[in-house]
Formats: C-alpha cells, sequence, structure tokens
C-alpha cells in the first residue's frame, strides 16, 4: 500500500518556544506593562501571560492572531520609539506568516 500524505496545517499561525516567550517579553519592555496589564490588554488572563512568558503553554492560534493585532497597532502610537519597536516585533516574529 502507498502512503497517504496528509495536510498538514498552516504553520504560519504557530509561533514555538522560546519565540513566544521572547516576544512577550519584549513586547512587555516596549510597553512598559506589566503582565497583568499585558494580559488586560489581550483579554487573557495574568497566568496566561506568565505561562506564555516562562515558556509553559504555547498561545492558541487565535492568542497569536491578538498578539499580532496588538503589535499591529502599537505602529500607530506617538511615540516614534514604540512605532520602531513594533515594526521590529512585527519583522522578526510575523514576517513569515504574511498578511492574513
Amino acid at each position: 500500500m502507498g502512503s497517504v500524505k496528509r495536510a498538514t496545517p498552516k504553520q504560519a499561525s504557530v509561533l514555538m518556544q522560546p519565540k513566544v516567550s521572547k516576544l512577550i517579553h519584549e513586547l512587555r519592555q516596549l510597553t512598559k506593562l506589566t503582565q497583568v496589564q499585558l494580559a488586560k490588554a489581550l483579554g487573557v488572563s495574568y497566568e496566561t501571560i506568565n505561562r506564555w512568558e516562562n515558556g509553559h503553554i504555547q498561545p492558541s492560534p487565535l492568542a497569536l492572531k491578538q498578539i499580532r493585532s496588538f503589535v499591529n497597532e502599537l505602529s500607530l502610537s506617538s511615540s516614534k520609539a514604540v512605532q520602531n519597536g513594533s515594526k521590529q516585533l512585527l519583522a522578526l516574529y510575523f514576517a513569515e506568516q504574511g498578511q492574513e
């Protein structure tokens, strides 16, 4: 019998650890938000942010979209440093995902 190739899910919506941990950490540094504040901004619990940042769990594809949207919104900030930082984060962590 021949082997059947299965369609694999798009890898574009998945960032692997330690990338997620680093992204969350860098995002918090850029925005000067605590884990509690970032959790509120993203609509998740503090524990979720803590687990993402410490590499205990992976964000769902939907959560990654929310994170990406949040980072994208930062490019509209009145602060040039935040604008530039958000563009760097998008390029580093989401460039291979393209525009959805």
